[in-house]
């Protein structure tokens, strides 16, 4: 490996973002430990409270969370979701939704048994409608101002989980709700489904991080095209546009891009997790800087496996003809 200088523009990126994506208080001494998931299940429809970190969470004034969390077992063990069930409002990122998707966030990133994360809507149709205009008319201008900052921060926490993140568009995906699928790492979208940056229809212009990824998505000039014409597309043209990874065809069931979404993660979970955090810390900082301070950032994530026992485990299994069984150690 060769070491980063200390204040190069590597060092500074992996010294600022390392923490979010190792787990915090894990510095790059040693691998973060991880495991199968071992929680309950929770039956399909969302039971209204989170089961993120073994607890139950207490519900809302209505009686039931908007923002929940699921952790699967069984064969489907190391995957989470974050389910999404605000029915009144589309999804519609209002304070509460966004309080709650903060605490569900807050506490998969500390879960090491998840190896891999799902959003998802509970909602037919619907992905998330993006900002909730009702609640929006009755802020000030410096309330305004506060939550979409805060909206923005959301974001780049979901961005800086340290497992892969896979957003399941099985509806409308505008504005925010856009934005929320950019922050994952992959986007699987049904053929049917509307995407679309549309807050110039508005009045507005994406805040909360959409001006910034959708063109390093797609590129500068369609990113500048689909923002000012607030244009809305399909499922199967997002794919085309590299918006999303994969565009299905909706089942009855309403939920196909969820079931790409779920076939996506049953492909990453037995792939060695310590691994797959680095690569992701590696991808998504190297983006961020030239190609030589990226290679650097490269070998101080290779490092980070060198010692792990799923290393060995690994060449093992290669020399032994099997499968390798991968512990997250």
């Amino acid at each position: 490996m060769h070491p980063l200088v200390p204040g190069t523009l590597a060092a500074r990126a992996l010294t600022l973002h390392a923490t979010g994506i190792l787990g915090r208080g894990e510095g790059c001494g040693s691998p973060p430990r991880l495991c199968r998931s071992k929680k309950s299940s929770v039956p399909p429809q969302s039971s209204g409270f989170s089961t993120a970190g073994g607890q139950r969470r207490h519900l809302s004034s209505a009686g039931v969370r908007e923002v929940g969390v699921r952790h699967l077992t069984g064969e489907h063990a190391g995957i989470a979701e974050i389910l999404m069930h605000r029915a009144s409002a589309k999804n519609a990122l209002g304070k509460l939704f966004v309080n709650e998707m903060f605490e569900a966030v807050e506490g998969l990133r500390h879960d090491p048994s998840v190896r891999v994360l799902i959003v998802k809507s509970e909602i037919k149709g619907v992905f998330c409608s993006g900002a909730d205009l009702k609640e929006r008319s009755r802020m000030s201008n410096e309330e305004v101002g506060h939550f979409v900052q805060r909206l923005r921060k959301l974001m780049n926490e979901i961005a800086a989980l340290p497992m892969p993140t896979i957003a399941a568009l099985d509806g409308h995906a505008l504005g925010g709700g856009l934005e929320l699928a950019l922050a994952c790492d992959l986007r699987t979208a049904a053929s049917s489904a509307k995407i679309g940056l549309i807050e110039t229809t508005r009045g507005l212009l994406p805040g909360a991080g959409g001006s910034q990824r959708l063109p390093r998505l797609i590129g500068l000039g369609l990113a500048k095209e689909l923002i000012f014409t607030g244009r809305q597309v399909t499922g199967d043209q997002a794919l085309s546009l590299g918006l999303v990874n994969h565009a299905v065809a909706q089942n009855e069931s309403e939920d196909a891009a969820y079931q790409k979404a779920m076939a996506l993660a049953e492909e990453i979970v037995p792939q060695a997790p310590v691994a797959v955090r680095m690569a992701k810390l590696s991808m998504n900082k190297g983006f961020e800087v030239d190609i030589a301070s990226g290679m650097s950032i490269e070998g101080m994530c290779y490092a980070q496996v060198i010692p792990t026992k799923d290393r060995i485990e690994g060449m093992a299994a290669f020399s032994e003809k099997r499968h390798p069984h991968f512990t997250g150690e």
